[in-house]
């Protein structure tokens, strides 16, 4: 089932129900209003919405229309919760080396992970606007999962069957500020401002066997001014699968329903190429470009987003279909 949320002109928009090859939606009027409604009573509500669902595939719907993602806010405009990872290590040891600091035994045991504000995420055409170029803009392609009710202590297990829905996230870094923040010993905070989701939320059955052990082993593409700079596979190189980064958030509490549950920046390893490293899939952030940079030729040259930039972030299925719509935004500068 895919599930997106159409702009109304209120906060938390109109829940539709998008077609499998995303061509078409219907309102979810009369089953739910918005997606909140929908996690908060799944059992009930989710088979109802499949039903459209069906109908809907089958172009039997009698008031379907064309879907457009640029009439999308994010799947959940506002959540209860927005926790995000640090899934991939690789991601974490090759900005370390850039600066020749070692990577803590303990990351590779007891998963990274940061709470952000959840009040305001923006859609995933919308602008992503910040102050000044100067706070060092990046982009930060990612997978998220919206849970429904996972109790505290969970297993890693119990918490893969409160997975409700995937999407993909932009999650926005503003770089040159976060050393001053993460100095004070309190963590992000002004450096990570609204986060991007992508236009459909879609339960993990869509994945097919694309979803395996909580990872989603497909590739993540990311395109920066049209140019494709990362074709990152998201699934073997993931060291905390989803199950346990929100086992994580479960040691001392209750996750509710409505939680968005992030994987960080998706990244692969190098390979040797001549005595050379290389990374042949790309990057899925800048700063992890630059990181590669200052570890090959001792400092970076790639620089940070500028105003009018783009940014691109798609997944596609093994058919080549795109499988939760494209984030696809514009840098702007406050109006």
């Amino acid at each position: 089932m895919k599930l997106a949320t159409y702009k109304d002109g209120t906060r938390d928009g109109q829940l539709v129900v998008v077609s499998r090859d995303l061509s078409t939606a219907h309102y979810a009027t009369g089953i739910a209003h918005r997606l909140q409604q929908v996690l908060d009573d799944w059992n009930f509500i989710s088979p109802q919405l499949h039903d459209l669902y069906v109908t809907l595939n089958q172009g039997k719907a009698r008031h379907a229309f064309p879907f457009d993602p640029a009439m999308c806010m994010a799947p959940l405009p506002r959540a209860y919760q927005w926790a995000d990872g640090s899934a991939y290590i690789n991601h974490v040891e090759l900005v370390r080396a850039a600066r020749n600091s070692e990577v803590p035994a303990s990351f590779y045991s007891d998963p990274l992970m940061y709470q952000g504000g959840s009040d305001d995420f923006i859609g995933p055409t919308d602008d992503v606007v910040v102050p000044s170029e100067d706070f060092g803009i990046d982009f930060e392609a990612e997978i998220a999962v919206i849970t429904g009710d996972v109790p505290m202590q969970a297993t890693p297990d119990q918490a893969l069957d409160g997975i409700r829905l995937l999407m993909l996230a932009n999650d926005v870094s503003l770089r040159n500020l976060i050393p001053a923040e993460l100095a004070k010993g309190f963590g992000f905070f002004q450096s990570k401002p609204a986060t991007a989701f992508s236009p459909v939320a879609i339960t993990p059955d869509e994945l097919g066997d694309a979803w395996q052990g909580g990872r989603v082993h497909l590739t993540l593409q990311s395109t920066w001014n049209g140019r494709k700079v990362g074709m990152c596979e998201a699934g073997p190189e993931m060291t905390f699968h989803f199950g346990q980064l929100i086992a994580h958030i479960c040691k001392t509490r209750n996750v509710r329903a409505g939680s968005i549950v992030g994987s960080g920046t998706v990244s692969n390893k190098a390979i040797e190429v001549d005595g050379r490293k290389e990374w042949p899939k790309g990057y899925s952030c800048i700063a992890e470009k630059r990181a590669i940079e200052t570890i090959l030729d001792g400092q970076p040259s790639t620089a940070f987003m500028k105003f009018g930039d783009t940014i691109r972030i798609e997944m596609k299925g093994r058919d080549g279909q795109s499988l939760f719509g494209a984030i696809d935004q514009k840098i702007a500068e406050p109006q």
